[in-house]
């Protein structure tokens, strides 16, 4: 059974949408990695494990860093659940805790 990538609403698609070029292709490229290869054979540096339940896709591009936080789902599913612009070094707490109550719904 192989994985699927979605995103969890119209809110998280336009936080893809407002993404510079290379990274939507970037992060379309790691998806895709993930449905054909599995999660579990696609490790560092594309994914690595935040906190909990959250966990971020890394994405780098010509324009700088960006991360996608996501959960996984029952029935093997990636849920990205926060996308946004990386400034900091460190991922800002407040970007962990959105993603922590965005995921909450998702079984």
């Amino acid at each position: 059974m192989s994985w699927t990538v979605e995103t969890l609403n119209e809110t998280v698609d336009a936080e893809v949408e407002a993404l510079p070029e290379d990274m939507r292709a970037r992060l379309a490229h790691i998806a895709k990695l993930i449905e054909e290869k599995g999660l579990e054979r696609v490790g560092d540096p594309h994914v690595k494990h935040i906190e909990g339940r959250i966990w971020e896709i890394r994405l780098k591009g010509r324009s700088g860093i960006s991360r996608a936080l996501y959960v996984t789902a029952g029935s093997r599913r990636v849920v990205i659940v926060r996308v946004f612009v990386k400034k900091t070094e460190k991922t800002p707490r407040r970007e962990i805790d959105l993603a922590l109550t965005r995921a909450k719904p998702v079984q």
